[in-house]
């Protein structure tokens, strides 16, 4: 096992159930309900120095999700482009701090339904077409996986370090 396929199966073994666009929804809710039982005073609380603030969590949940179902489609549709990395930490250094609580809230809600559908929508060829990202082969079936494992992952952060 690579060292890629490594730093993915450990978001692919948070994944409660081998039903993951089910789970998908569900990481969404759970997601969903957290960050509206903030205040937008607790969305600006970050565990230490330097960690990302609940608000920022939130951007980058967003942002990556975005970035995996990119490429998912990319890959789905036999698109073979290689495509580039990205750099989170540059991403969360460079989104809107104006931004609002209830804004993040609702880009994440669409965001994610979105992906529930395109996901939900395709069939088993597009499920084990593959592409290139950040110079490694994953599959259209492995994005899908890594956005509710990614998701969760995060979910578990929030509960371990914010809570």
């Amino acid at each position: 096992m690579t060292d890629f396929q490594k730093y993915i199966q450990r978001y692919l073994d948070l994944i409660p159930s081998e039903k993951w666009i089910d789970e998908m929804k569900i990481s969404g809710v759970k997601t969903l309900e957290f960050f509206n039982s903030l205040t937008p005073e607790h969305s600006e609380y970050a565990y230490a120095k330097g960690k990302w603030t609940l608000k920022e969590l939130l951007q980058h949940l967003i942002d990556a999700e975005r970035i995996f179902a990119y490429r998912a489609l990319r890959f789905a549709r036999k698109d073979k482009t290689k495509l580039p990395g990205w750099d989170e930490e540059l991403y969360a250094k460079h989104y809107s701090k104006e931004r609002n609580l209830k804004g993040l809230i609702d880009e994440f809600d669409v965001v994610r339904r979105s992906s529930v559908l395109f996901f939900g929508n395709l069939n088993a060829e597009q499920f084990a077409e593959t592409g290139v990202a950040n110079g490694n082969e994953i599959s259209v079936e492995t994005l899908g996986k890594l956005i509710v494992g990614h998701n969760i992952h995060h979910l578990n952060i929030i509960n371990e370090r914010y809570l």
